[in-house]
């Protein structure tokens, strides 16, 4: 029988907001995807993103999660963009791998970037099934990117434009990775301290209080068991992961030079995970893309879609996905 989804209870829909579980690559699991549709007579003429999230928390804590009311799907949607946001196996709303219900230690690691980008595949399949013969354009975040890179790199006729948000590329480390369980448990003071690692001594927090107590308690809630571990703990594929450390070793599971869409590289100034040299890389393996854009936002680290800056990143999304 199929894990099913472990909300508590099902996510509040948005005005005009559709929630859908589609088929999975894996027999008798479903994906779950939000769908918000542009507003009426936007400027985008139709467009469709479907947004990618990374390695530890799904798409309604990152593009749908709304700080002070707004979120950057909203950006996306009030430009004209329809806009799908895909939550992977293991995480969200989306069905979680059987493996999950297993000790950590009797499977390789869950939700590998290859799996991964077959199940985009299943969700841009299912958007074209609404909007005809259309290429949709990818948003991506950190190991997100990994996948998506695998999948426009296998299906680059189903591709428009992409747009990878501080991105997971190819380093030069020799130390082989060691071997990951299948899943692991994070909790929020981890995530805490992961979110402000980048910020520099003696300048003033991006990621406010504020906004984190209510997005921690909601990325809580996301697994219904978090509760009742001590202490509370989210239960995340370790898949993604294990893809971070092969590519820093120089095994990345993906070739940009496969990648025909135009590319834009978006990241923080403070970004450790996404730096100069990474970025200079990334662009020089883009060989096939027909441009490659760099945008390094001021005072943003790898989780600038949770902080001040953030309303920057709504700018140029938009802007790149038009084609100015």
């Amino acid at each position: 029988m199929p894990v099913r989804s472990p909300a508590r209870s099902p996510p509040k829909l948005a005005q005009g907001e559709e929630h859908v579980h589609i088929p999975s690559p894996h027999d008798g699991l479903s994906l779950f995807l939000r769908y918000l549709p542009a507003r009426e007579r936007a400027s985008a003429q139709g467009r469709v993103v479907l947004y990618i999230h990374g390695a530890t928390f799904p798409s309604g804590l990152s593009i749908a999660h709304r700080f002070d009311g707004r979120s950057w799907r909203d950006e996306l949607v009030a430009a004209g963009f329809h806009v799908g946001a895909l939550d992977f196996l293991g995480f969200g709303f989306s069905d979680r791998f059987r493996e999950m219900n297993a000790s950590a230690s009797e499977h390789p690691p869950l939700g590998r970037a290859e799996d991964a980008s077959w199940q985009i595949e299943q969700a841009v399949r299912f958007i074209r099934t609404r909007h005809g013969d259309v290429r949709v354009s990818l948003i991506a975040h950190s190991w997100g990117g990994i996948a998506a890179g695998c999948f426009a790199g296998r299906r680059p006729e189903l591709v428009d434009r992409l747009v990878l948000f501080g991105p997971i590329v190819r380093r030069s480390g020799e130390t082989p990775p060691a071997p990951l369980p299948a899943w692991r448990l994070v909790t929020l003071e981890e995530q805490w301290r992961r979110f402000i690692a980048d910020v520099p001594l003696r300048e003033a927090p991006v990621l406010l209080a504020r906004h984190f107590q209510p997005w921690g308690e909601a990325w809580l809630d996301s697994d219904p068991a978090t509760r009742d571990r001590a202490p509370a703990a989210v239960k995340v594929p370790n898949g993604p992961a294990a893809d971070i450390s092969e590519a820093w070793n120089g095994r990345l599971a993906f070739d940009p030079g496969l990648i025909r869409a135009p590319t834009a590289i978006i990241r923080g100034e403070w970004d450790s995970l996404c730096t100069d040299a990474d970025v200079a890389w990334l662009r020089a393996a883009l060989t096939a893309s027909p441009e490659r854009r760099d945008v390094k936002i001021r005072r943003a680290t790898h989780l600038m879609h949770l902080e001040e800056n953030r309303h920057a990143l709504h700018r140029e999304t938009p802007a790149f996905l038009r084609g100015g």
